[in-house]
């Protein structure tokens, strides 16, 4: 099968011709980007991404420049002294305009997605897996922001001084995303914006801006090995990162679950940032207000990706439900709260 033309201008522009190639692989479970495993025959082996062509209509205001995010994530993740379970940034091109267009290649990363393995897991192992996460998602939170919260990208404007006015931003551009394509949810726009924005004080609670991956569920965790010797083998796709609450990643990390239940991870998570996270009322609140966002993201994106069928049934079936619930925990802190 020939290597497709764009992938090939990529690999073009960065010195490896064809014959430099000796396998590829296009990768799924994205929802976006073009993604393929690419094999030298000098045995290293990358993975590139290369953005769709973008029309209108076909993506979230917060989706602009995706990529531009991803560099910086792994770019910020270089840092740590134990990077081993983050790809590197090998050759990036973040000019659309660009003959070869925007493009990231990074390293390749041993291991399968987690939730494939569910089921072959040797007794125990799960556990250690989880306590492992933990710990590398919290040496990930340490990791020194650049003075501003928001995302990289600027897609929706510089980072802010404050996180609460980032988030705010965020939570009002997936609500414009919402009434621009006509998004089902289960409660009007306006009434969901003004809710978010009466819980917003709690976010003046964060002052640190910290990396957050934002879309660590089970298909973007890679695991590596053999049955009772595996180990955490890529952390991936830090396109959706921002600069923010470290406590954000929590809800993807328990997608349709409770992070506080989450024992193994939580030690991991406070061996790693040196002590353990306090579930209070703050902290709660925020946490219904980021589950909020992530649903609400979840449930606008169909429209512009044409999600039909089944899928478009899972999601409002799956989804609707626990944005409803987020909302009203939002609704019941700020009854408590006076």
């Amino acid at each position: 099968m020939p290597i497709d033309s764009a992938l090939s201008a990529v690999l073009g522009s960065v010195g490896v011709p064809p014959e430099l190639i000796s396998s590829y692989d296009p990768l799924t479970g994205g929802t976006y980007n073009a993604v393929t495993r690419v094999g030298l025959t000098d045995g290293r082996e990358w993975v590139v991404k290369i953005p769709p062509p973008v029309a209108a209509g076909t993506q979230l205001g917060y989706e602009r420049d995706l990529l531009v995010n991803e560099v910086a994530f792994y770019s910020a993740a270089a840092g740590l002294a134990d990077r081993t379970a983050v790809p590197r940034v090998v050759h990036s091109g973040l000019d659309a305009a660009a003959p070869e267009g925007a493009y990231v290649i990074m390293t390749a990363c041993p291991g399968q997605p987690w939730h494939e393995l569910t089921g072959s897991m040797a007794d125990g192992e799960e556990q250690r897996l989880r306590e492992d996460l933990g710990r590398a998602v919290g040496r990930l939170h340490t990791v020194p922001g650049p003075g501003g919260f928001g995302y990289p990208s600027a897609a929706l404007g510089p980072l802010a001084p404050t996180w609460r006015h980032a988030f705010t931003t965020m939570t009002d551009a997936v609500l414009d995303d919402a009434l621009t394509y006509a998004a089902r949810l289960p409660r009007a726009v306006p009434d969901i914006r003004a809710l978010l924005g009466d819980a917003s004080y709690v976010l003046a609670d964060v002052t640190r801006p910290a990396l957050v991956h934002f879309d660590l569920w089970q298909g973007n965790i890679l695991v590596a090995g053999e049955p009772g010797a595996r180990r955490i083998g890529g952390i991936i796709d830090g396109e959706r990162m921002f600069w923010g609450d470290p406590a954000a990643d929590f809800v993807s990390l328990a997608l349709f679950g409770d992070m506080e239940q989450d024992k193994d991870f939580l030690a991991g998570y406070a061996s790693a940032t040196g002590g353990p996270v306090e579930f209070g009322d703050s902290l709660r609140l925020r946490l219904a207000l980021y589950r909020s966002y992530l649903y609400l993201i979840m449930l606008v994106e169909t429209v512009p990706r044409g999600t039909t069928g089944e899928d478009l049934e899972w999601t409002w079936n799956e989804v609707a439900p626990r944005l409803e619930a987020a909302l009203v925990e939002v609704e019941s802190a700020l009854r408590a709260g006076g």
